[in-house]
């Protein structure tokens, strides 16, 4: 790690609440120079940000509009990018020591075929990073899932464009520029640790991210109010899991000592 001071692109306190959980953990198991590989990176703000440390990071996604900002915004050396599907990457025989796969597998049709491509990049004794909304959380339930249904209602979804954009949501997100990032996924904690077995990992850390800051009408004044949306964060520590809004975790390879 660099003696200088360490820069966050993300500004809500969920995002860098997971960020800090991947950046910790890969500093507990993945010493400085190891090699990361960021499936489906987006803008590379994760890609960049453990830079940071030292580590040999490269970023890949299919979005060749994600990667070009990627690449803009990208001052390491020690970070690339790449509009590379991780299938292919998978082809040209090159291992990692940790795989960040963090807010994809909620937009794949079959989450499990990556997840055999990511077993086959990972060395032995890697590290996966996996984070994904919670299923059944708040946001899900009461944002993402009505809103994919208003969208068979034109009517009724150009009324609520028009009121996101009184309100101020722009509908975009510092982790992507894609085109499309519907949710066709919706993981509860049950979900995920069968979605681990049958693809031969085990998770060896789950861990919970926020509570109601990103659902609508709360999120008119969390955007608004970092100590909002730190106190909603702590909230979630100390619910049951079923209440938090997405899941930090850590996998391992099957039969592999932690």
């Amino acid at each position: 790690m660099t003696s200088t001071a360490i820069t966050y692109e993300y500004d809500r306190i969920a995002d860098i609440k997971r960020l800090n959980f991947i950046t910790d953990s890969l500093k507990k198991y993945i010493p400085a120079g190891g090699r990361v590989l960021d499936v489906g990176c987006g803008n590379g703000v994760i890609s960049r940000h453990l830079g940071q440390f030292g580590y040999e990071v490269l970023g890949i996604d299919i979005s060749e509009k994600t990667i070009a900002v990627a690449n803009q915004r990208n001052t390491y050396t020690n970070v690339r990018f790449a509009a590379v599907s991780a299938e292919a990457l998978t082809a040209q025989g090159e291992t990692y020591d940790a795989v960040i796969c963090s807010e994809v597998l909620e937009h794949l049709d079959r989450p499990e075929l990556l997840l055999h491509t990511i077993h086959a990049s990972l060395k032995d004794d890697g590290l996966l990073i996996v984070t994904v909304p919670n299923g059944n959380g708040p946001r899900e339930l009461c944002v993402t899932k009505p809103m994919l249904k208003a969208r068979n209602h034109p009517a009724l979804w150009s009324f609520i464009n028009k009121l996101k954009r009184g309100l101020g949501f722009k509908g975009t997100t510092a982790q992507s520029q894609a085109d499309n990032l519907d949710h066709v996924q919706f993981f509860t904690r049950r979900d995920l640790k069968q979605l681990a077995q049958g693809s031969a990992f085990t998770i060896i850390r789950f861990a919970k991210t926020n509570f109601v800051e990103d659902v609508f009408p709360f999120s008119l004044l969390t955007k608004r109010a970092k100590f909002l949306q730190s106190f909603d964060c702590q909230v979630a520590e100390l619910l049951p899991y079923g209440f938090t809004g997405g899941f930090n975790t850590l996998w391992k390879k099957e039969g592999r000592n932690v």
